[in-house]
């Protein structure tokens, strides 16, 4: 590949190197297997990159490599899943005015997300960083309406799980 083609990943790189990091946070364990995932997501884009047609936004096509990528990792044992997406909320779970401590209710939640399969986890980490459910059919190849489906389930056995675990019922 020629300067510029290089150039242009680079740049593409930066600009969504924000998204590639929050995927290995949520499908890699620790600092190393982090860096791992993260250099093989560049490896497989940039092996990639030559066949991006413009068919979709940049954004997705890299989603769906980077999940792919991690999926496949993480269906060969390479790495534990201990999820947790910092810096984010969950709204619908997470009630601010209740009186507890916040963060305790954060890490609830974290904690319950690692109970959840491969697919249910790549859905979560979508929603999470407000993807359209357009965006994640075409990033994980599941209609609209199933993703609807899944996501109103994992939602409620999100509420089950942390019910479970904050009041032992």
């Amino acid at each position: 590949m020629n300067s510029l083609t290089e150039k242009a990943f680079l740049d593409i790189i930066r600009q969504h190197e924000r998204m590639l990091h929050k995927i290995c946070h949520v499908y890699a364990s620790d600092l190393s297997a982090k860096q791992d995932l993260f250099q093989e997501i560049i490896l497989q884009l940039w092996k990639s990159f030559n066949g991006f047609r413009n068919e979709s936004k940049i954004s997705t096509w890299m989603y769906r490599i980077a999940l792919n990528t991690a999926l496949t990792q993480y269906r060969r044992g390479k790495s534990k899943v201990p999820l947790s997406f910092i810096g984010f909320e969950f709204k619908e779970m997470i009630d601010k005015n209740d009186g507890s401590d916040h963060q305790e209710n954060i890490d609830l939640l974290y904690s319950a997300i690692s109970n959840l399969n491969e697919v249910e986890k790549a859905v979560v980490m979508l929603y999470l960083d407000d993807k359209t459910y357009e965006e994640m059919e075409e990033v994980l190849g599941i209609s609209q309406g199933t993703l609807r489906v899944k996501m109103n389930r994992i939602k409620e056995k999100l509420r089950q799980i942390t019910k479970t675990r904050q009041y032992g019922t």
